[in-house]
């Protein structure tokens, strides 16, 4: 497997007074405090205030270990995260390799203004470079934003499959 860690992405916003430069780039481990604001605000986005459970500290080293958990591309605005991609690794018998996207956010004032799409973009350009073939999400159903979003992409929404998970409690 291939790493793209140097990468970065400079593009420019239009916005009320004059041009903001937005840099789309890896996270690095000092990153990883604001990208733990941004799953909270998620959460109460996504009606689930509480659920978030995994602490920052555990977060944090998930994120910087030598095999790291996940990986995030982020957006950045005077060096502070205003968005970001928080995806992982995985495998699937029937197609091979995989990338899981966990978190697309995007801080609510930054919306619609085409941060979204540089963060998927660079997301399938990695898939694309590592030779991943499938990128994979889930998305609220209520979420119509986020489902109009994505279907600006060539992406195949399947009905047939159910979420199912085994919580933490569970496998005490």
């Amino acid at each position: 497997m291939t790493c793209t860690n140097n990468y970065l992405i400079i593009f420019a916003v239009r916005k009320m007074k004059g041009q903001q430069e937005i840099i789309i780039r890896k996270a690095e481990p000092s990153d990883l405090i604001q990208v733990y604001e941004l799953i909270r605000e998620l959460a109460v986005f996504e009606k689930e205030p509480d659920e978030p459970s995994n602490p920052l500290k555990k977060f944090i080293a998930e994120g910087t270990c030598k095999n790291p958990r996940f990986h995030v591309i982020l957006a950045e605005e005077a060096g502070k995260v205003i968005g970001m991609a928080l995806y992982y690794y995985g495998y699937s018998s029937w197609k091979g390799s995989m990338i899981y996207l966990d978190d697309l956010v995007i801080k609510e004032k930054y919306r619609k203004l085409g941060i979204g799409k540089k963060l998927m973009d660079e997301l399938i350009a990695i898939a694309k470079e590592e030779k991943i073939t499938q990128l994979r999400w889930h998305v609220l159903d209520w979420n119509e934003s986020a489902i109009n979003f994505y279907k600006k992409y060539p992406v195949k929404f399947d009905p047939s499959w159910i979420t199912v998970k085994l919580e933490k409690e569970n496998l005490q």
